[in-house]
């Protein structure tokens, strides 16, 4: 999904990063990862792993509305890109939950709600290599979280309507 072949994510513009940059920015993700999961109650486990030269780490967090959240970060040459799982591909109602995500998608900020494989709903974004700080990072996480709780129950109440009772 996203920067893994799909259509370019904000953040996959500018000049690509040098070597060294690109290892001060892992240290930096890195060094963060670990302060949340030390300090940040919601950070169940971070994991890492390097793909092809793609920098990659999971971030697991734990909801109220969604018992768990996957977030990955994936550093490449030009941004470091996120994405989040929020649903599977609805069952039901299926134009007007693609309506619903669409018109959340033009009052939210930092990630946008898309469609991935299977009909999956995913949280993406993408922030510039060169933008890459903690404060950008905790923006990132925030907006992933936030929106799965805000918007998790709601979207499974339309593609799954028939599971919820009236």
């Amino acid at each position: 999904v996203g920067g893994d072949g799909g259509p370019p994510v904000v953040g996959d513009s500018g000049p690509p990063a040098d070597a060294a940059t690109l290892d001060r920015v892992a240290a930096v993700v890195e060094a963060w990862a670990d302060a949340q999961l030390a300090e940040n109650p919601a950070v169940l486990g971070v994991e890492h792993e390097n793909d092809n030269g793609v920098r990659r780490w999971l971030m697991r967090l734990t909801g109220e509305e969604k018992q768990f959240i996957s977030v990955w970060f994936a550093l490449r040459q030009r941004s470091l890109s996120v994405e989040a799982y929020f649903m599977p591909g609805p069952e039901e109602n299926v134009e007007q939950l693609w309506t619903y995500l669409l018109r959340l998608n033009a009052r939210i900020g930092g990630l946008r709600f898309a469609i991935g494989l299977e009909e999956a709903v995913y949280l993406m974004g993408a922030t510039s290599v060169h933008h890459v700080c903690e404060d950008e990072l905790d923006r990132l996480l925030g907006c992933a979280y936030a929106y799965s709780e805000a918007y998790f129950r709601p979207a499974m109440r339309i593609g799954y309507a028939t599971r919820f009772p009236a």
